[in-house]
């Protein structure tokens, strides 16, 4: 299970770092992302990530029953010790997917709410110009007829 994990959080920070820097892949993937969060695609998400967080609960309940045991009986035997080394590195590789998960999700709200506050901008700095050229033409127009 630890393979899958770290290919996943892997994975999570290639597409970080492909949305953090303006690369060829960046609006593809951008397009990806729009696509994903339409239709089916949040609930699904939402209970991929349910199903994560249950399974980090588990292991964390693991966790603390084997440090449990541990305290009642003084020494913890070596099997124990590994056990409880293999089941903390897959609460955390869970932890930071679930973590960097989240980033994905919100760098992608911001790129979008970015583009879409320069073209309103840029709309507005269009707008601005037309109406000091209108300006422009008028005080001309009102320089001759004197």
């Amino acid at each position: 299970m630890i393979q899958p994990l770290y290919a996943m959080v892997f994975g999570e920070v290639a597409l970080i770092l492909v949305l953090l820097f303006r690369t060829p892949l960046r609006r593809p993937l951008l397009v990806l992302l729009d696509r994903v969060k339409q239709g089916r695609g949040p609930v699904v998400a939402s209970t991929a990530g349910a199903t994560l967080i249950a399974v980090m609960v588990s292991l964390l309940y693991n966790i603390s029953s084997i440090k449990g045991r541990s305290e009642e009986g003084g020494a913890i035997n070596p099997t124990d010790q590994v056990i409880l080394a293999h089941q903390l590195l897959q609460a955390s590789l869970i932890g930071f997917a679930l973590f960097l998960g989240l980033m994905i999700d919100r760098i992608h709200y911001y790129i979008k709410e970015v583009r879409m506050l320069r073209k309103h901008l840029e709309a507005l700095t269009k707008m601005d110009r037309k109406s000091d050229n209108v300006k422009g033409k008028k005080e001309a127009e009102g320089e001759e007829d004197d």
